[in-house]
């Protein structure tokens, strides 16, 4: 295992193969949950489910051997939900025009993960607002969790309430939520998935749900979603704005995700070709998602788990990569699983998303006021794009009054000129 550089790495093919299944394990998840996500923007579940799984076989097994890190790429929560709540629903966007969009803030993440643009765009933006950024989309998912779980509802009175609680539904979605905090409590391995499975079992049990007739089948055909963007459709002003936004998220939740992990496993110590080799790996495998049917990929927090098994090279990540081939096989037991099984899910990654905030500085007005509209209106507009549009400008409005000229740079002036279109187009 010389490629791997195992010995240079403190490593053994043994803690390595542990590691990538650890890995497998805890992100399992999100084969059924981003079918479920994409499907309700119209693409068919069969499809989406392949995809996903084929984009992560070929993302995390690509990035094991291109930049020999223990870290695996899929499809990203969060960005997954604003190309269906968003762009789709939201916006009413037909999918192939968002897989476009996707597509073109693929591109643009390629050609700058290249060059040194891609360095200053990220320090043009202050730390706290990236924190802000991954804590409002962690509010916008668990809202769409809660939301469609039955838990919050629509109301003509006062916008959002409760929902019907003698809903067996809606108390599944409660067990599930249960389920999801307690497992993840605990730190059992796998917590995600695990309560995903628990909570479809009771669903079964008790006739919320038919329980599976069969658990394995040959994959579906991703012919209905492959090669189906319209790029043309996305290559617009109106749709510039968004795939800024695509691009910028897509950029933040990369490099903030790539970097955690690489402190907490000194992956890099001082040496930045591997984080370089991994964003490129990132963003190739958006441009390749977008072709195969799928929102935007991103390296996976949940690869701490590998590590804290002592995954340490590429070995990890292709382990994992290989073990995801067993996915495309287990297409009725994904289709089996009630939505509410899944739901739950979204809220507990909004959660810890959220816990970003604890970080930032809200004593600096400059700084506690576009976190609080950036955080705020993600979910009360539904919409990403919106939430950073308030949040550059407003960061720029009051930098400008408090004359703090010094943190004012050109990469703000650009983002916040971009957040203008955002409301004027």
């Amino acid at each position: 295992m010389g490629f791997f550089k195992l010995k240079e790495n403190n490593t053994t093919v043994k803690t390595e193969l542990a590691a990538g299944f650890t890995t497998f394990l805890t992100m399992m998840y999100i084969i059924p949950v981003n079918a479920m996500i994409m499907s309700q923007a119209g693409m068919p579940m069969e499809a989406v489910i392949t995809a996903t799984a084929l984009i992560t076989i070929f993302s995390t097994i690509l990035n094991g051997l291109w930049s020999n890190t223990p870290i695996a790429i899929s499809v990203g929560m969060g960005i997954n939900a604003y190309f269906t709540f968003g762009l789709v629903l939201g916006m009413k966007i037909p999918w192939q025009t968002a897989l476009g969009v996707v597509f073109l803030s693929g591109v643009l993440f390629t050609i700058l993960s290249l060059t040194k643009l891609r360095v200053w765009i990220i320090n043009s933006v202050p730390l706290d607002l990236r924190r802000a950024i991954s804590a409002g989309i962690g509010m916008f998912i668990a809202f769409i969790g809660l939301n469609n779980m039955g838990m919050i509802v629509a109301n003509s009175s006062v916008l959002v309430g409760l929902g019907d609680f003698k809903d067996t539904n809606v108390l599944l979605g409660v067990v599930g939520l249960i389920l999801v905090i307690a497992f993840y409590a605990w730190k059992i391995k796998g917590a995600f998935i695990i309560a995903v499975f628990f909570t479809s079992i009771i669903a079964w049990i008790f006739g919320i749900s038919p329980y599976p007739t069969e658990f394995f089948s040959l994959p579906a055909s991703i012919a209905p979603i492959m090669l189906q963007l319209d790029i043309a459709s996305a290559f617009t002003l109106a749709l510039f704005p968004v795939i800024i936004i695509f691009f910028i998220t897509n950029l933040f939740d990369s490099l903030g995700t790539i970097s955690a992990l690489g402190n907490r496993a000194g992956l890099f110590k001082g040496d930045t070709r591997k984080l370089q080799k991994t964003l490129e790996v990132d963003a190739t495998s958006t441009v390749v998602g977008s072709l195969l049917g799928v929102s935007s990929t991103n390296s996976y927090i949940e690869s701490a788990a590998g590590i804290e098994e002592g995954g340490r090279t590429g070995l990890t990540a292709v382990t994992t990569g290989v073990l995801f081939i067993l996915t495309l096989f287990m297409m009725p037991l994904f289709k089996a699983i009630p939505p509410n099984a899944i739901y739950p899910v979204l809220v507990m990654v909004g959660v810890l998303m959220f816990s970003e905030l604890e970080h930032i500085d809200f004593k600096d007005t400059s700084i506690g006021v576009p976190t609080f509209l950036i955080v705020i209106m993600m979910p009360l507009t539904y919409s990403i794009t919106n939430g950073l549009a308030f949040g550059f400008i407003s960061y720029l409005i009051i930098k400008l009054i408090k004359k703090e000229y010094k943190d004012i740079n050109f990469g703000i002036v650009f983002l916040a000129l971009i957040s203008l279109l955002v409301f004027i187009v």
